[in-house]
């Protein structure tokens, strides 16, 4: 994997990462604060990812407020415009999901695929776990409330998840969460209350083959919430998985399988209306 610099449409220093990996080209929108060793690997595809503004080797803007879908967009298309992507599948994981869908969105002719994975396009609090019998205002409040709570208590979660022993083992489950800990949690609260109040997005116009994947179990996003946006769109395909919100950590293998149906699935659309072949990935490359 390499990483270097790039800059943003407002002149913000983001640092991408990019798998050396031959095949069909993948913009990952990562989880907020996310690793890319927490996202499983897939050696049939490049993929391309970037760290949040503000986070690890990525600068914060001048502007503070800077941290919208629309700017977490701008950033993405900067990494792809850095590898010479003009078009390809895009995944969304946890608030991810948000800037992906926002992406589809906003620029259809640089998305071939969409992959959403155990998160709702927009809203998050709305959309978060919890008793069915709280209504989704008043669910939307309290995430809202937590999360400034949070925010404010930023100094005090760096003074102790900073001191946190956590062994040097070669586990992606360990190493994601030894680099969860060092977060600026002040800025790491600022980055999630601008994602997850951002409001709910229409799916409707989405055209391009996309899959969903969500967790029963996942604390963060509730399966309703994540399958419900994009049930009716007529190339989706959804999934119910007996997992949590951390998915892609507890079954890579499906998350793989689903991306490289994803990419073949796209890439037959591709070959379909615009005539031109696409790289396949093994599962749909013809055996000699």
């Amino acid at each position: 994997m390499r990483e270097h610099d790039v800059f943003s449409a407002d002149g913000t220093r983001i640092r991408l990462w990019r798998t050396d990996t031959a095949g069909p080209d993948v913009l990952l929108c990562h989880g907020l604060g996310a690793a890319p060793g927490e996202w499983p690997a897939c050696p049939s595809a490049r993929v391309h990812g970037w760290y949040h503004r503000g986070t690890a080797a990525s600068a914060r803007p001048d502007d503070e407020s800077r941290v919208t879908p629309a700017d977490h967009v701008a950033d993405a298309l900067a990494v792809l415009d850095d590898g010479g992507v003009e078009r390809c599948v895009v995944v969304g994981w946890s608030l991810g999901v948000t800037v992906a869908a926002e992406l589809a969105l906003r620029h259809p002719e640089r998305v071939d695929g969409l992959m959403l994975v155990a998160g709702v396009p927009g809203d998050a609090f709305t959309g978060s776990a919890g008793p069915a019998f709280v209504p989704p205002a008043l669910r939307r409040l309290l995430g809202v409330s937590g999360t400034t709570a949070l925010r404010l208590a930023g100094p005090l979660l760096d003074g102790v998840l900073h001191r946190v022993p956590v062994p040097n083992l070669p586990n992606p489950a360990v190493a994601a969460l030894r680099h969860f800990l060092r977060h600026d949690w002040r800025w790491y609260f600022t980055l999630a209350l601008a994602l997850a109040r951002a409001p709910r997005l229409d799916l409707s116009g989405v055209t391009c083959p996309t899959t969903v994947l969500a967790g029963r179990y996942d604390p963060l996003a509730r399966p309703d919430g994540v399958l419900g946006p994009v049930s009716a769109l007529p190339q989706a395909r959804v999934r119910l998985l007996p997992n949590t919100h951390f998915l892609p950590l507890e079954d890579p293998g499906v998350v793989v399988e689903e991306l490289e149906l994803l990419l073949d699935r796209a890439a037959a659309v591709h070959r379909a209306v615009h005539g031109v072949e696409v790289p396949l990935t093994p599962r749909s490359r013809p055996r000699a």
